[in-house]
């Protein structure tokens, strides 16, 4: 791919998924260890869940031909979650609380709101219909069914489904080791006095919370001082231990920005200008194993196309299911944005807000590269296609951050 035009985050993307290289060693992990990972393999159910049929809810196991109306029948046993219960002898009912398993013999349950209970005999006021309030065996589960595929990271409800088919143990991939470094003698730490020509490194902050909530494991170089030398020496050490090596400024065509000559002596280089606004330059490569990744240093520029471009990669290099495209829906816009950018798609930051009962999309105000309120503010980016004008109450594509990092 050259980057002499500009290219359509469409095909940006189409180009880093294709370069993707999903991990494969893999290690066995216990449940209680394994969130965020992502399995190595699919998994099967070795048992069905539940493992028997069972009660809904409190009330009495019965055989439904037996009950009529106003008719009194003994209560035989008690059975509870937990409980092996006997066969339910004939003419008489069982009662039962939720999760116990029914009876052999018995065909449904009736709700103990519907029953009236005088001593050890029980009368309904409702007819039991076959299979009333009874939990099927494997009915969530089937016994050799899959219950995970390959590729699906581990979060709290797969941990819970594993675990409901006994499984302790589970071969997840290992962690994609990411490392990230920041150049720039303008850049100084939170805490530190910020002294004139100074500014604050944000970039570090969100690149490594976005990284986390991915499930990379992060190495986290810090701030190098601004020098080729320098630079070089931070890459090669970064890529000498991680599989992607990302950074945020830097690789532009300007005297003082190292990383893209580091990059270009330590390994190969594109630069691309991406037709999307905020964002545009993104460059991609390899240094020895690792794929290297800059990203714009603009702080909403570098988070916008980190969620647009980055994330899907991550994901794929991780070995979890790539996704071509973007999760999108259509809401209608609370504004009007006129035709700015012939060239480029324009990713706006929106929030959700109910107005006249309907969902719609508000702007925020200040849509400038370095106003990284505007992410805090937004749950979303809206896209708006190059030269198009938005009038307020037209449908326009939402892509909610959330499901960005999904």
């Amino acid at each position: 791919m050259t980057a002499s035009a500009m290219l359509s985050v469409e095909a940006a993307l189409e180009f880093l998924l294709s370069r993707a290289r999903p991990l494969t060693e893999t290690e066995s992990v216990h449940l209680l260890n394994a969130g965020q990972r992502v399995l190595a393999g699919e998994l099967r159910a070795r048992l069905d869940v539940p493992p028997a049929n069972n009660s809904a809810m409190d009330g009495y196991a019965v055989r439904s031909a037996e009950v009529h109306a106003d008719a009194w029948l003994p209560v035989s046993q008690r059975i509870a979650a937990g409980d092996a219960p006997g066969p339910l002898a004939e003419g008489t009912v069982a009662r039962i609380f939720t999760g116990a398993p029914i009876p052999a013999g018995a065909d449904a349950v009736i709700m103990q709101e519907q029953a009236h209970a005088d001593g050890e005999r029980v009368r309904f006021s409702a007819v039991a219909k076959t299979g009333q309030n009874i939990r099927l065996a494997g009915e969530d589960i089937a016994r050799d069914g899959v219950v995970l595929p390959a590729g699906a990271q581990l979060g709290p409800a797969q941990l819970g489904l594993a675990a409901s088919v006994g499984e302790a143990y589970l071969d997840v991939l290992r962690p994609l080791r990411v490392a990230v470094l920041f150049t720039g003698d303008e850049l100084a730490e939170p805490g530190e006095t910020l002294t004139a020509g100074k500014i604050y490194n944000s970039n570090r902050y969100w690149l490594r919370g976005l990284l986390e909530a991915l499930g990379c494991q992060v190495r986290d170089l810090g701030i190098i001082p601004d020098s080729l030398a320098a630079t070089r020496l931070a890459l090669a050490d970064a890529a000498a231990t991680s599989d992607v090596v990302l950074t945020c400024g830097g690789v532009s065509v300007g005297e003082e920005d190292h990383v893209k000559h580091a990059v270009e002596r330590e390994g190969q280089l594109d630069l691309w200008k991406i037709a999307i606004k905020p964002g545009k330059p993104l460059a991609f490569g390899r240094i020895a194993h690792a794929d290297f990744i800059g990203l714009p240093g603009n702080p909403v520029s570098g988070y916008v196309t980190f969620l647009l471009l980055i994330a899907p990669f991550i994901r794929a290099r991780q070995g979890r299911a790539a996704r071509a495209s973007w999760p999108v829906s259509c809401l209608a816009a609370a504004f009007d944005w006129p035709r700015k950018d012939p060239q480029r798609t324009e990713f706006v930051r929106v929030r959700k807000a109910s107005r006249d009962g309907q969902t719609v999309l508000e702007l925020f105000p200040k849509q400038g590269a370095g106003v990284l309120t505007s992410m805090a503010w937004a749950d979303g980016l809206a896209r708006i296609p190059a030269n198009h004008t938005v009038k307020a109450g037209e449908q326009i594509d939402y892509l909610p951050f959330d499901e960005l990092l999904s």
